[in-house]
């Protein structure tokens, strides 16, 4: 499935006393691997929030392989695990700059109509999209 590569340079704040980021973070370097994909696609969080659609995770699992480090250019890679539903699936690889295998992760997100805050279907634009790429 469809899969991109986000860079993300590891900031001092990110980081404990040994200089090795914090946990916690990787949560964020998932979330901006997300938009970025999202992004790549023709759209944004901000335009589908705009168009009525919320993405709430509902699940996060996170793999710990090796530490990232201060000042590390890490790649996330965010890959697409099936077309969505009702909940959208993505697979993350992290990288360093050797290429080092880092984090493996997988999120799950629901697709909620804004204003009823109900569950919905992916929107057509977005499943119409992913499949003139495929």
């Amino acid at each position: 499935m469809k899969n991109t590569d986000t860079n993300i340079r590891v900031r001092y704040g990110e980081t404990d006393q040994m200089g090795v980021v914090y946990y916690g973070n990787y949560a964020q370097y998932l979330e901006q691997g997300r938009t970025e994909w999202l992004r790549e696609l023709g759209f944004s969080y901000k335009w589908m929030e705009a168009n009525n659609v919320h993405l709430p995770v509902v699940h996060l699992s996170i793999d710990y392989k090796l530490p990232a480090f201060y000042d590390d250019l890490l790649t996330v890679r965010t890959t697409l695990k099936q077309i969505p539903s009702v909940k959208i699936e993505f697979i993350y690889e992290i990288y360093n700059e050797s290429k080092q295998l880092l984090v493996i992760a997988t999120t799950v997100l629901v697709f909620v109509n804004s204003t009823t805050k109900k569950l919905m279907k992916a929107p057509d634009y977005l499943i119409e999209r992913l499949n003139e790429r495929s």
